[in-house]
């Protein structure tokens, strides 16, 4: 019997998705040589070319789409076989390896992972904090099970995956109490001049606060700017300004930073949104957190 190599599926299958041996070597760490000679073999050992090429860019030919799906359907079988042998393991958690997006808040991450840890079985939770690009390479070549992040899978992205919205929140800013008091007069007026904390240019929240301001005519001085949303609240916990958080928070954030809600920004939302590399959520602790954000959070789509 002549055995199929399975690496070299894995690399073809790899470059498929990836779209050229470039973006496929960085992902798989591998250098481009390896990864092109390894896809030669497949070819050489199936007897056809599965690429052509066209510009730049590695498109695949018929018989290239055909092994590309059978690939896809083998290592989905993989990952659920995985999965299988760890739930029925004697004694030990099931592990769940989840990625996080750095925009989003600590408390906002617990709130949504939260019930995976009640599953009955019990689960061990891996978390990895990186920017989302980076989170949905490691999901492409299934390091992870699942990203979580405040936006869906970006269109320049070129991975597969799908975009299960967990839900919404209204965003609102939040200060300690002497603030809140005084900013809660007038507003939004009273926010003229008035020192905030903003999440860092580029992400989805900072331009719905720009836009929002913008369109209330009002010009807060914007005395910090963070990419960690913790050392943000932490900053305004001794009263260096105001932030903008999702709504739901508004009682952890009390008890966690002393901090209390001034007004809801009418217009400005977080969404939620669990990205996966099925289109239909079969891992239990992924069923977990989508099935509770469905119930809490309004909007979702899980």
């Amino acid at each position: 019997m002549e055995w199929l190599n399975y690496h070299h599926l894995l690399y073809f299958w790899t470059v498929a998705r990836e779209g050229t041996v470039v973006r496929a070597a960085e992902v798989l760490r591998l250098s481009q040589p390896t990864v092109s000679s390894q896809v030669r073999a497949l070819e050489e050992r199936l007897g056809t070319p599965l690429f052509r090429r066209e510009g730049r860019r590695l498109v695949q030919t018929d018989t290239g789409r055909e092994v590309f799906r059978y690939a896809d359907e083998i290592f989905a079988l993989g990952r659920e076989m995985v999965a299988t042998v760890e739930r029925g393991g004697a004694g030990r958690p099931m592990r769940f390896v989840v990625g996080v997006a750095d925009v989003l808040s600590k408390l906002t991450t617990y709130r949504l992972l939260s019930p995976a840890l009640r599953l009955p079985d019990g689960v061990r939770i891996v978390c990895r904090e990186d920017r989302v690009d980076r989170l949905l390479a490691a999901l492409a070549v299934h390091d992870i099970d699942l990203v979580l992040s405040d936006t869906p899978v970006p269109s320049q992205v070129r991975v597969q995956a799908y975009n299960h919205l967990l839900g919404e929140s209204a965003v609102s800013l939040f200060a300690r109490p002497a603030v809140a008091s005084r900013l809660r007069r007038s507003f939004p007026a009273s926010l003229d001049g008035a020192p905030v904390l903003w999440p860092a240019e580029g992400t989805v929240l900072r331009r719905q606060l720009d836009d929002w301001v913008q369109a209330a005519g009002v010009r807060p001085a914007i005395v910090g700017e963070f990419d960690d949303s913790a050392l943000m609240k932490t900053f305004a916990e001794h009263g260096a300004g105001a932030f903008a958080a999702a709504s739901v928070l508004k009682a952890e954030l009390k008890r966690t930073h002393g901090v209390v809600p001034v007004a809801t920004l009418r217009g400005v939302k977080e969404r939620y949104y669990a990205i996966s590399a099925e289109r239909r959520i079969r891992h239990p602790a992924v069923a977990a957190i989508a099935d509770r954000a469905r119930a809490q959070l309004p909007g979702g789509t899980a």
